[in-house]
């Protein structure tokens, strides 16, 4: 049998999540993300993807202590971030610094206890490389914040509103798990040889620095920016559409029905309505563009998708392009690491077949 890039091929059993695409469910663990991401924080949901039940008050408290643990970087992973020059993207310092961990005493540690510590790690490194790259003070973590609030922290040195942490942090729920994307099937393969969690996850970083499967969600903010007024919404994609041009943020090529992501995503936006103007004005152009592509795309079933209030939550909160497939990232290393955790435990290699189609001589 031969398919293209595996599409449609299963390659792995897994309890991790269900992606349901003709429904537009998703599911962590079998529980509806509906039910799950309103009512808990990043801690809990990362707990409950890694560990599958959520946590009784002492186990979510382990879980924050070796977070911050993962803050504290070791002094040879902060000389190989700062030796780097500021010119390589934050996605390579990533991958770089992540693969440094792999040392005899890091190995040596339950690999679930590896991975919550580089779960904490993480956004410290994208910080440290970032400011590096501005000519800004490192800042140093603060634990007294929470996950989100420390990331945000540490990336801007100002303390963060409410409504930043909101919004962010739901965005980070969201995208910490979604079945076995590129970047995912990327982690399980590397360690299906036997590999260790730091390779792995270098892997996944690796493929998610690709555009086709992190960069979505700045292409949304060009469209954005190019409406910048609610006056200008039916204009200007009109004229995409007249012009045969994709609007980014609608349709997605699992999801046939809206992407669930994106609702609770414009429910936290509704939320804060009236907080920043930039999720007003996503959550008048959505309502807005939706019924133009019905009008002029009849029966395409072209819903939001994630990336489209993605890109205004993080418009909202000045985070700039470069640090959006980061932000990604750090969110989606729960994911990798709860699957690679389950590939261990029902080992075996990915060995698929190629078929020759060149010459004979």
């Amino acid at each position: 049998m031969f398919q293209k890039g595996l599409k449609g091929v299963v390659a792995v059993h897994t309890k991790i999540s269900l992606v349901d695409g003709e429904n537009g469910v998703l599911r962590y663990r079998g529980t509806n993300v509906k039910e799950l991401i309103p009512d808990y924080s990043f801690e809990q949901v990362a707990y409950f993807l890694l560990y599958d039940q959520l946590p009784t008050e002492e186990e979510l408290q382990q879980l924050i202590k070796m977070l911050k643990v993962g803050r504290n970087l070791p002094l040879h992973v902060q000389n190989v971030i700062d030796a780097l020059p500021k010119t390589i993207s934050i996605m390579d310092a990533m991958r770089t610094a992540i693969s440094a961990f792999s040392t005899a005493e890091f190995l040596q540690m339950q690999m679930m206890e590896q991975a919550i510590i580089l779960t904490g790690a993480l956004p410290v490194v994208v910080s440290r490389h970032y400011r590096k790259q501005l000519g800004l003070p490192i800042i140093e973590a603060n634990d007294n914040f929470s996950h989100t609030e420390n990331y945000l922290w540490m990336l801007n040195g100002t303390i963060p509103t409410s409504t930043q942490v909101e919004a962010l942090e739901t965005y980070l729920k969201l995208t910490m798990e979604h079945g076995l994307n590129a970047s995912t099937f990327a982690a399980r393969v590397t360690v299906s040889t036997e590999s260790d969690l730091p390779a792995a996850i270098t892997s996944a970083i690796g493929t998610m620095k690709g555009p086709l499967h992190g960069g979505a969600p700045s292409e949304v903010l060009n469209l954005l920016e190019e409406i910048k007024d609610e006056s200008r919404i039916q204009p200007v994609i009109e004229e995409k559409i007249k012009n045969g041009e994709k609007v980014m943020g609608f349709g997605h090529r699992i999801y046939k029905s809206e992407d669930p992501r994106s609702i609770l995503l414009r429910e936290a936006c509704l939320r804060l309505q009236g907080s920043d103007p930039w999720l007003d004005l996503a959550t008048k152009a959505e309502k807005e563009i939706t019924g133009l592509l019905e009008k002029y795309k009849p029966g395409r079933k072209l819903y939001t998708n994630v990336e489209f209030y993605a890109a205004a939550i993080m418009r909202s909160i000045n985070m700039p392009v470069a640090l959006f497939t980061p932000t990604f990232s750090v969110a989606r290393i729960v994911g990798w690491s709860a699957h690679v955790i389950e590939q261990v435990d029902d080992q075996v290699i990915f060995r698929p077949q190629s078929l020759y189609v060149g010459k004979i001589k």
